[in-house]
Order: structure tokens, then sequence, then C-alpha cells
């Protein structure tokens, strides 16, 4: 066999390989349920059993339309353990109608404009002494920065926590999931 057609069958075979990988990659599972890309926020938190605690959150807030609309949305979504780890009676508390108000300055503390990745959060963090920040659309602040293998997040007010599963692509954004609930 000739020295050219040997690269050009490598070629096809790395090419096909290439495109058979790409292919096969998908989100990462959350919560025990498949993330689709091509749903919005809403629509793949639903199904998460790691984020119950959360959606009903949202549907008390109102924020049902919003985060299913076009954003894009960065969501920093803590687990259901994130919450139980609050205060006794903190959730209970802002479920209530009552406090709609706060509960929608907690949420929208978790929720940055525009879609960031977790590429974009290390790119900013080279570019600006190892820290990450973005405002939220609270008002707000989050600042990354690396923490092991992970990233580590942190509040104005000190709070901190770390990403579990970073880049949970949706069709109107992005969503990392968290293991702390930052209180604004």
């Amino acid at each position: 066999m000739h020295r050219s057609v040997r690269i050009a069958i490598v070629a096809a075979a790395v090419a096909v390989s290439g495109a058979s990988i790409s292919s096969a990659q998908t989100n990462p599972m959350v919560g025990g349920a498949a993330m689709y890309p091509t749903r919005n926020i809403v629509e793949n938190a639903v199904n998460s059993k790691d984020h119950t605690t959360l959606v009903a959150a949202v549907k008390a807030a109102g924020l049902v339309d919003t985060l299913s609309g076009p954003g894009p949305f960065t969501v920093f979504a803590p687990t259901n353990a994130a919450f139980a780890k609050l205060p006794k009676g903190t959730v209970e508390t802002l479920l209530k109608p009552e406090n709609k108000g706060t509960l929608t300055s907690v949420l929208t503390y978790h929720v940055v404009p525009g879609r960031i990745t977790a590429a974009d959060i290390a790119a900013k963090a080279r570019a600006h002494m190892g820290k990450a920040t973005y405002a939220t659309v609270q008002g707000g602040t989050l600042t990354f920065m690396k923490s092991g293998t992970g990233w580590a997040i942190e509040d104005a007010k000190g709070h901190k926590g770390r990403i579990t599963i970073a880049n949970v692509i949706q069709s109107n954004g992005v969503i990392h999931v968290i293991d702390t609930v930052m209180m604004p």
C-alpha cells in the first residue's frame, strides 16, 4: 500500500472516530435525569430529583416564565442538600407568599445574565489574577476561583460553595450545579 493511501485511511479513521466521540458527548446527568440542550432551564430543572426545592422556589417566586424565556441566563443552581444546610425553617419561610420579594432576591442572586461556561470563568480568572467576578441579576456579585480540580464560588458576604456539576447547557443558557445557597 502506498504511503499516501495509508495516510488517507488513517486520517479517515481519525475523522470518523472523532465524529463519533463528539456526537456521543451529551450534557451531564443532573439529579438522575438527562438534561437536554434543546430544552430551557425550567424544562430541564423540573426533571432533576436534586432540584425539587429550587423548582418549588422558582414557582413560588413567579420566575417560571422568566427562566423559560429566551435569556440567555447562567444559573448557579443549589441542590436540595444545599437548601437543607440553611437554618431550620428558612426554606419554609421563604416559600410563604408574603416573602415573595425576599425569595425572588435570593433566587436572582444565583442568576447571571448571559451564557457563561466553565471555560469562560476560567479565562476570566486567568485574566484577573485567578478570580472571575460576575454581577448577578439581583445586583450582587459572585466570585469564582480555582479550588482543586474544580471551582469555588464566593459572594460578597463571604458565603462559600463549590460548583459540583458544570456546563449543563440549556436552550436559553447554562446551569452550573452548586452545593450552597448564596444569601444576599
